[in-house]
């Protein structure tokens, strides 16, 4: 069962760069929501074990830089995938997440209008 408090949006085009303590790689986004990133194409190097990533996410003419504990890894051969809950991002973080956010829209405001 889906226990998400706020919805996944597809990335849009938004890179990522991260560390473990030990090397730098980049990769790209899935998916992403204000308290966590779906993170796609990293080198199959980075550690798994790690308990802190950096994370830097680039684009729309913005960057945040993060930190992001891992929650789980699908690896392959060379690249991996990993799901990460966001610990600590800027304040301009939530912002941007709710702005890419659909809009929901109340019934009851439709009623009243009728």
């Amino acid at each position: 069962m889906e226990k998400r408090r706020h919805p996944r949006i597809d990335s849009l085009g938004l890179a990522i760069d991260v560390s473990d303590g030990l090397g730098f790689f980049s990769g790209s986004i899935n998916n992403l929501s204000r308290f966590g990133l779906c993170m796609n194409d990293l080198p199959a190097k980075l550690d798994q074990k790690a308990k802190r990533l950096s994370i830097v996410v680039s684009g729309h003419g913005k960057n945040f830089k993060m930190v992001g504990r891992p929650r789980w890894t699908e690896a392959g051969k060379y690249k991996k995938n990993v799901g990460v809950e966001i610990v600590n991002a800027p304040w301009g973080w939530t912002e941007f997440v709710m702005s890419m956010e659909p809009k929901e829209t109340d019934p009851w405001a439709a009623e009243i209008h009728m």
